[in-house]
Parts: C-alpha cells; sequence; structure tokens
C-alpha cells in the first residue's frame, strides 16, 4: 500500500471532534500516518489524547487563538477561512520539508474551503460526513448544480414541501435540517456553506465523501447519492464497541469536559433495563421551562433516570439542589462517558437531541431512543428513527413555544420501557441494526471494505 499521510481537519466542538477522531485512529492502525488538527484555542482545550502509532496531532490559527474575539458566526466563517486557509497550507508545506508530504486532506462541516486548498495544490480531499446519509441526500437535492438543486444558485427561496426522494418517506418541513429554512437563524451562513460543500464535490474531477453511516442502515439514501464517490465507513465508534480488535479503544478521546465519577457505582445499583439516560449534547442550550418538564416528567414516571446536564457555573447550585431533592429516584451529573453509559446493562432507553453520534451510539449499544429535536439534522434523523428504522419514537410539540410537555415524555417513555407490542418492536429492530452494524466494521464487512476501496482510490 501507498506511503499516505492524512490532515483530517476538525471543529474543536465534542460532536464533530469524536467521530473525526475516530476516523483518525481507524486509519492510523491500518498502517496510515494521521494528523488530526483543530483550531489552536480549540486544541489547547483538549484532554486524554489518545497515543497510537502514526498517531499525531497539530493546530492551525483561526484568528482567534486566545477565544477573546467576539463576533457573530457568519464572520467567524469568513476569518476562518481566510486565515485557516493560509495556516493549513503553511502545516502542508511544514510536513513536506519534515519529510512526511501530506497525501490526502479530510475535513468536516465548517470547513468546504479545505477542498479548494486541495485542489489549488494538487492534492485529493475528501469531505467527511459526520450527518447522515439522508441529510447528505437532502443537501445534495437541494444545493447540486447539475440536478438543478432550488439552492444552488440563491437563498432567496421558500422550499415547498413534501420533498420527494426516492424511496425514501414524504419529506415535510419538520422532517428536514432546520438551518434549510428560510426562518432558522442559522440559514443565513448554513444554506452558503452547504452550497459550497456540494459545489465544491461537482466540480472535483474525482470527489470522495465518506460518510459516518453504514449501507444496511442507509441503503436507500445512499443509492441517491452514489454517483459522487461515495464510501460509508461507519459507525466510527471506539473498537472495544464494535468489532473488538482494539479492547483498550474505550473512548473516543480529546474530550473537551471532565466527566463525573459517581454515575457507575449509582447504574451498578440498578436492574437491568430500568434506567432512562437522559443527554442533550455538548452545545444544545435547553430552556429552562424545557428542562422542568423533562424532571417532572421523569419523576412522575417513576423510573430511575441518569441526566447530563451542561450548565453555566451559575447554575451548579441549582443542579446539587435537584440532586439532592431526588431522593434516589435520579442523577443529574455534568458529563460521562456516553459509550460507557450507553453500554451499562441498566440503561433501557436513551433521551436526546437525536444529533447523529447520539442516533448511531444508541444503536449500536442496542438502546431504543426518544427524541427530542431541537436544530440542524436531529428532525432527519428523528425521521428515520421512528418512521424508517422504527428504533424509537419522537416527542411531538403539542402546542405554541416548542417545548415538550412532560404527557408526551411519559407517553415515550411507557412506550419504550412497556411491555407493549410497540416497545417489544423497536426493541428488536434495534437489535437487529446493532448486529447490522457489527457485521459492517468486520474484516470484509462493508465499511471494513470500502474504507481500504477509498485508499486505494487515491
Amino acid at each position: 500500500m501507498k506511503h499516505h499521510h492524512f490532515i483530517i481537519i476538525s471543529l474543536p466542538i465534542q460532536g464533530h471532534i469524536n467521530p473525526t477522531l475516530q476516523l483518525a485512529k481507524n486509519l492510523s492502525r491500518a498502517g496510515v500516518r494521521c494528523t488530526f488538527v483543530t483550531t489552536v484555542n480549540g486544541f489547547s482545550k483538549l484532554n486524554n489524547l489518545p497515543s497510537i502509532d502514526g498517531l499525531f496531532y497539530a493546530s492551525i490559527s483561526d484568528g482567534n487563538d486566545d477565544g477573546t474575539a467576539k463576533m457573530d458566526f457568519s464572520d467567524y466563517m469568513k476569518q476562518l477561512k481566510r486565515v485557516g486557509s493560509e495556516n493549513v497550507k503553511k502545516l502542508i508545506d511544514k510536513y513536506a520539508g519534515d519529510g512526511h508530504p501530506v497525501t490526502c486532506l479530510v475535513y468536516t462541516f465548517i470547513w468546504p474551503w479545505v477542498a479548494e486548498v486541495a485542489r489549488e495544490i494538487n492534492l485529493p480531499s475528501a469531505f467527511l460526513v459526520i450527518q447522515s446519509a439522508t441529510a447528505f441526500a437532502i443537501y445534495h437535492h437541494l444545493f447540486s448544480i447539475n440536478n438543478n438543486g432550488v439552492y444552488s444558485s440563491t437563498n432567496e427561496i421558500n422550499l415547498s414541501f413534501p420533498i420527494e426522494l426516492p424511496e425514501l418517506p414524504l419529506l415535510f418541513r419538520d422532517d428536514i435540517p432546520s438551518f434549510l429554512l428560510q426562518n432558522d437563524p442559522y440559514s443565513s451562513f448554513m444554506i452558503p456553506v452547504m452550497r459550497e460543500h456540494i459545489q465544491n464535490l461537482e466540480h472535483d474531477t474525482n470527489p470522495r465523501v465518506l460518510i459516518n453511516t453504514f449501507n444496511k442502515l442507509e441503503e436507500k439514501s445512499l443509492k441517491i447519492v452514489d454517483k459522487i464517490g461515495i464510501y460509508s465507513i461507519g459507525p466510527l465508534i471506539p473498537s472495544a464497541f464494535l468489532d473488538g480488535i482494539e479492547l483498550e479503544d474505550k473512548s473516543f478521546g480529546c474530550d473537551l469536559f471532565e466527566k463525573s465519577e459517581t454515575y457507575c457505582q449509582w447504574l451498578d445499583s440498578k436492574p437491568e433495563s430500568s434506567v432512562v439516560y437522559v443527554a442533550f449534547g455538548s452545545i444544545a442550550m435547553v430552556k429552562e421551562e424545557q428542562k422542568e418538564e423533562v424532571l417532572q416528567g421523569l419523576l412522575e414516571s417513576e423510573m430511575p433516570f441518569l441526566w447530563v446536564i451542561r450548565s453555566s457555573k451559575e447554575d451548579d447550585k441549582k443542579k446539587n439542589d435537584e440532586i439532592y431533592g431526588l431522593n434516589g429516584k435520579g442523577m443529574i451529573v455534568p458529563w460521562c462517558s456516553q459509550m460507557e453509559v450507553l453500554f451499562h446493562k441498566s440503561i433501557g432507553c436513551f433521551m436526546s437531541h437525536c444529533g447523529w453520534n447520539s442516533t448511531l451510539e444508541s444503536t449500536i449499544a442496542g438502546v431504543p431512543l426518544i427524541g427530542v429535536p431541537q436544530l440542524a439534522d436531529q428532525f432527519t434523523n428523528i425521521k428515520m428513527v421512528e418512521e424508517v428504522w422504527g428504533t424509537g419514537v419522537r416527542a411531538r410539540v403539542v402546542e405554541e413555544g416548542g417545548i415538550v410537555k412532560r404527557e408526551e415524555l411519559k407517553r415515550c417513555l411507557g412506550v419504550l420501557m412497556g411491555d407493549g407490542e410497540k416497545g417489544n418492536e423497536i426493541r428488536r429492530n434495534v437489535k437487529k441494526y446493532r448486529d447490522l452494524a457489527m457485521e459492517a466494521v468486520k474484516v470484509g464487512g462493508s465499511s471494513h471494505n470500502n474504507l481500504n476501496k477509498f485508499l486505494e482510490s487515491l
């Protein structure tokens, strides 16, 4: 095999770091030299960097190395492209001078200009999609020049619904990534970013797209975009929870937050499949009213629960007061190892915003999902979870304000934690896709083979 050196670039956000770093780890174990790159400020906050032969780390300036500059996201994106482009080139030049020339650039969301840098210096590049293949198919449908996508040349269009994609359910307004809607606060900068991603691929004579999914989960969605150079290489999950080849690979690494050390013993004391795990991600800010509805729904359900709440320091005393007021019914912690929790025998279901990482992780762990989508691709994920894969249920907003009420949460808990036919069917489906995921990453499996095909394409 050719001697490769990949630069793999990620934003310093936990949901971006986890799959991106896992890809770097997987490639390193396959004999590829990999350098994981993020911003200077982000790199300074990382803990527990994995130590693996062939895996290295570097940082580039985004023009805000101390993190003190305040700007809106649109201005930050322009600065990141301007400053980042030059610094990526400098890093590539440095490695060439050190005798480790870069052979491929891998980039994720928010970094579409990396493909332009690669094309300028005649390097192969690959877009690592850390969302679902279904979300990617929607982006391609809307932004493709070749397919006359409605967003291919302008932002100022109100989409018509339903959207039809081959062999998928009809997609309505609350089924697509929310930033594609004109009234979404992120649309003004995310629509141009996604257009740049898709059209960069169309301009590339040999486009490559790596997707954190597996064939048997999203076969129909992958087929929609199969002319682009698609390689499904997921799930990008630590090896100990998948193929078991690297038993010491039990966490993603590069954590931005310190986990609590108190929850494992508490989980050990609970019966099998009895605990509701609740976590809404590393960046989402949950409204206080929604927190109260979740808390009361959990308490009224009388099911033990472990809830991860990230909040400001001003809220710490309130959290502690809540912990001590639960009388053993539940536990609230600031952070935990999600894979460790999901694979604990006590966990019966997982309540989350339904980001793609969480959706995959719950599937791998064989844990049914309650989706409470808030933004971005979470709406698309829960559409597939509920209507296509049958691995969970959607908690629905029934009135203005975007708050899911406790009665709706208790209904969902009753389905997934109860012994009714729907809950049993969901548990069977989760087990089916868990087994299919395990097959995909084994030697000779579809994801294992696709990663090799990708390497051979370079």
